[in-house]
């Protein structure tokens, strides 16, 4: 069975996320992705746990539906899988590390097991994803003492900021992170600002599976990426037997599991992402990573250290050249969302109502955004009369698209069309 999985989400209790993060809006608008498995979210923080034990019935192991769900009963409720995210900032080495870890849990004793000890050192309840001053390898040992099928991930693993990768504040290496315990680090997350491609330059990483999810603050942007499983059955479990084995050193050596495989990553495209190029936003100052080298690393407007983004962090890591592919690997597909694609090719707003009232029309018509994106044939969207969308996801699929890429904290901007296509597509629109 083939499930679509987005497995690090925020709930209604983080910053700067919207309060309709909660479960019934949730299990619903997973349906509209075409998501079958989401991650809670947030299980760390005391009043959104409560919500989980109280408003989530067991499903198969180690997963778990929404009680009140309108399908509840059937394989078309969505399954919740118990998840959160921690903030480490603390001294090692004589740096200040900042790492965000991604926990993964198959059971609601072993997440009470972990916030017991994560509640002696920090205040759980001050934000959904807690700042703890606590090493990152020891935040490992106690999610594995909990239960050994639990799960520690490096959250956005480039991210300058906040990562395990991270130009401002992370690590050369996973094992200067993770010491003894790297052996226990199966996956980590490629974050918005990467794909898959990038992190095959680092064999290092042969060793870990990579996995993508939205890290969503808002309904609308759940599933922006996503994991695509095949599994012989549904359970925490075989999700996790999937990850485990989807590494490429896993695949190469023939210990991979066709009952239970990771098929293929959905990732931005990594120029999309906020930091993918080097810069200083209040200058306006964007750079490739030639630039930024050319610069010394300063803005040339103000003099001040530019922000290193994820490109460039890559390209100072890696020890294999662009464009190099394991001999096996897990494939993934560049997306764009599909709200996007609407509101250019009708010239829209993105946020407008015509673009939500085709958007909602086209998810529930046809099984969902996801479904839309990678698997619906091109003829069945131009037969509703929408051509012009249909040969902008048309070209997504063939990776004819315009890139702009972010910096610094701002998105980037993925195109389909050229300006000098704009006259010809609205004389097209007002055809149809």
């Amino acid at each position: 069975m083939k499930i679509v999985a987005d497995l690090q989400i925020h709930s209604k209790y983080s910053r700067a996320t919207s309060a309709k993060m909660e479960l019934e809006s949730l299990s619903a608008y997973a349906k509209l992705k075409g998501i079958q498995v989401i991650g809670t979210g947030d299980f760390t923080h005391p009043d959104w746990f409560n919500e989980l034990k109280n408003k989530l019935v067991p499903a198969e192991s180690g997963l778990f539906v929404y009680k009140n769900d309108p399908d509840f009963g059937s394989e078309k409720a969505t399954r919740f899988m118990l998840t959160a995210e921690t903030s480490h900032i603390y001294s090692k080495t004589g740096k200040t590390r900042r790492v965000h870890i991604l926990i993964w849990a198959p059971s609601l004793e072993a997440v009470e097991k972990i916030n017991t000890r994560l509640s002696w050192v920090g205040n759980l309840k001050s934000d959904g994803r807690p700042i703890i001053g606590m090493d990152s390898k020891e935040l490992a040992k106690i999610v594995l003492e909990s239960n050994p099928d639990c799960m520690v991930i490096p959250a956005h693993a480039w991210t300058p900021w906040f990562s395990v990768f991270g130009s401002m504040s992370g690590f050369d290496s996973l094992e200067q992170c993770f010491e003894e315990l790297t052996p226990q680090i199966y996956a980590i997350e490629t974050g918005l600002s990467s794909d898959s491609a990038m992190n095959w330059r680092l064999s290092q990483l042969d060793k870990v599976a990579l996995v993508s999810n939205s890290d969503s603050h808002s309904l609308v942007r759940i599933g922006r990426e996503a994991n695509v499983f095949e599994l012989e059955g549904l359970s925490y479990q075989n999700i996790i037997k999937a990850v485990k084995n989807s590494s490429p050193a896993k695949l190469l050596s023939g210990q991979g599991d066709p009952k239970a495989k990771l098929a293929y990553t959905i990732e931005f495209y990594p120029e999309e992402g906020k930091y993918h190029y080097d810069g200083h936003r209040d200058c306006g100052i964007s750079f490739a990573p030639s630039q930024t080298k050319e610069h010394q690393g300063l803005c040339p407007k103000c003099g001040k250290p530019l922000t290193i983004g994820v490109l460039s962090r890559v390209e100072q890591l890696a020890d294999r050249p662009e464009g190099y592919q394991p001999e096996k690997f897990v494939p993934f597909k560049n997306l764009v969302p599909l709200d996007e694609l609407i509101a250019e090719s009708l010239g829209l707003v993105t946020k407008g109502k015509q673009v939500y009232a085709l958007y909602n029309q086209l998810c529930q018509q046809f099984g969902g955004e996801v479904n839309i994106l990678t698997d619906l044939e091109i003829e069945e969207i131009k037969s509703i009369g929408q051509p012009i969308l249909a040969e902008a996801i048309k070209r997504v699929r063939e990776d004819k698209v315009i890139k702009k890429a972010g910096y610094d904290g701002e998105y980037g901007k993925i195109s389909v069309f050229e300006e000098s296509e704009r006259e010809d597509l609205k004389t097209q629109k007002s055809l149809f």
